[in-house]
């Protein structure tokens, strides 16, 4: 018979995942999470900043260009430049019959990309804070590195 005395020990708790990958993941859904949320004030959301990024450096992408960078379907990015139409963002010029047409970044949707930097800065601050410069640094290298490896 067993003494009330004798308790068996607490279980096992599971160990912490120091996976570099798992981390990445847990990081990168935080840091999506707090920008989707910031961005959602102003109307815009990470795809709209991501195409009016793209289009801002080369307004001559196609929708399909975008939707490649984006990781999209076409049908998606038309959605994403529909919306980017409907508040002003972005301005569709017909070129004429057979030739594409080409998109422009407003100076309202010029504006939202400097909001969009703001709500970047501020998410990086609340993230990262508590981090010294020369770690903030040396975190973006090696995030750089991993995310946009030499050819892509």
């Amino acid at each position: 018979m067993r003494s009330d005395s004798t308790e068996s020990p607490p279980p096992a708790k599971p160990p912490v995942v120091a996976s570099a990958s798992f981390l990445l993941i847990v990081a990168g859904r935080t840091a999506q999470r707090r920008m989707e949320d910031s961005l959602a004030e102003h109307g815009l959301t990470l795809r709209h900043v991501g195409a009016l990024g793209h289009l801002s450096r080369n307004p001559d992408l196609s929708y399909s260009d975008l939707a490649r960078r984006a990781g999209v379907t076409a049908q998606s990015m038309h959605a994403t430049v529909r919306g980017l139409e409907k508040i002003e963002a972005v301005r569709r010029h017909h070129e004429g019959h057979g030739h594409p047409a080409r998109l422009e970044v407003t100076a309202h949707g010029k504006q939202l990309l400097a909001t969009a930097a703001g709500i970047a800065a501020r998410v990086d601050e609340e993230l990262l804070g508590s981090l010294s410069p020369d770690r903030r640094a040396a975190l973006a290298e090696t995030l750089a590195a991993v995310a946009l490896p030499p050819g892509r």
